[in-house]
């Protein structure tokens, strides 16, 4: 039965990396939770960590957070849609916007429900996700300020998610002098620069990151260790907190290339069949995962000589090729992932997910 492991040693040892390294920086830091897919297990497991701010795509998942510590301060951090807005302020301490639309509605809820709801307003620094344009800051600041119930509290920024932009010197230094023009302008303070994630690490400690940055919101660094400019795993770091376990449920020697005659399969692939091959076998086996649950070009495949074949919707085909390591069904094969590939494991209703 496949299964995902998370180990709590190999967290904990990435968490104490971060957190020393943010409060060497005097840095603020949140955890970014939406991985974990509100799994109650591995939200407890972040919040026994001592993590005391988590960020979240899903209203549920911050539900759930706030459920097991309301303490925790929870960051909703996509632009909310309007039948969203009870939930946003209910649940999320912070929400990360772009629409005066919104934040107006925002502000009538918040009044509403006689809380104070605290924004980030998310800048648009090349990625072309969400962000307010640039030269349109100043005016809709000059309207967000107005707002009842509505604290800004820092501006933001996304990088590398949609286009993969990274960050640079230069952008992150934008952001700051934005803060300073609407800080002078409006005689407002704004707490948060809002400018870090996973993604920029590097350029803090590579010492490139600009002074008046100092927020960040990190998850697959966390998770995965992961340095995203080289693709190496950040040295100090674990690249193995989480780790997918797969048996062998068959294992036949086959032909090399398919029998008759092809067509599109499921996937809306066709297979291209390679004449020379033809009179060639292997042994294949068989692995109780599919793409139900995991895509296979997410699984980590160091330190193994079989190669991928393809899969369908509840199995994976590899090629052991003379099965040298003499594999046989009931053989446990263990992967480390990539980030989407855990991301499709975590939502998988099909797999089960234990703590190591």
């Amino acid at each position: 039965m496949a299964y995902l492991n998370l180990y709590k040693d190999n967290l904990l040892h990435n968490f104490n990396f971060l957190k020393n390294m943010f409060e060497e920086h005097e840095l603020s830091w949140g955890v970014v939770s939406k991985l974990l897919c509100g799994n109650r297990d591995y939200l407890k497991l972040l919040i026994e960590l001592g993590i005391v701010e988590i960020h979240d795509s899903r209203i549920s998942n911050l539900k759930r957070i706030k459920e097991l510590a309301p303490h925790v301060q929870t960051v909703y951090i996509k632009p909310p849609a309007k039948g969203n807005i009870h939930k946003i302020i209910r649940y999320a301490d912070v929400s990360m916007n772009t629409e005066y639309y919104t934040l107006k509605l925002l502000s009538d809820e918040a009044v509403q429900q006689e809380k104070q709801h605290k924004v980030i307003i998310m800048v648009e620094t090349g990625d072309l996700r969400e962000g307010v344009m640039g030269e349109n800051l100043v005016n809709f600041y000059a309207k967000v300020f107005e707002l009842p119930n509505i604290e800004v509290i820092g501006l933001g920024t996304n990088l590398n998610c949609l286009h993969g932009v990274m960050p640079s010197q230069d952008k992150l230094v934008q952001l700051c002098l934005y803060k300073q023009i609407i800080e002078l302008k409006f005689n407002q303070s704004i707490p948060w620069i809002s400018g870090g994630t996973s993604v920029t690490v590097p350029l803090l400690l590579n010492r490139q990151l600009p002074k008046g940055i100092n927020h960040f919101r990190v998850g697959e660094i966390l998770f995965f260790g992961l340095n995203l400019f080289t693709n190496t795993t950040v040295e100090g770091m674990r690249d193995d907190v989480f780790e997918l376990h797969t048996e062998i449920i068959e294992i036949t020697r086959k032909p090399v290339v398919p029998i008759g005659e092809l067509a599109a399969n499921p996937q809306g692939q066709v297979h291209e069949v390679d004449s020379s091959l033809y009179g060639q076998t292997s042994c294949r086996a068989i692995l109780d995962v599919g793409l139900l649950d995991v895509d296979p070009k997410y699984l980590v495949l160091d330190g193994y000589d079989f190669s991928v074949v393809g899969a369908s919707s509840d199995m994976l085909v590899i090629d052991l090729g003379q099965n040298e390591h003499g594999y046989k069904v009931g053989d446990e094969l263990s992967f480390k992932l990539r980030y989407m590939g855990a991301l499709g494991l975590l939502n998988s209703y099909y797999i089960e997910k234990r703590i190591a």
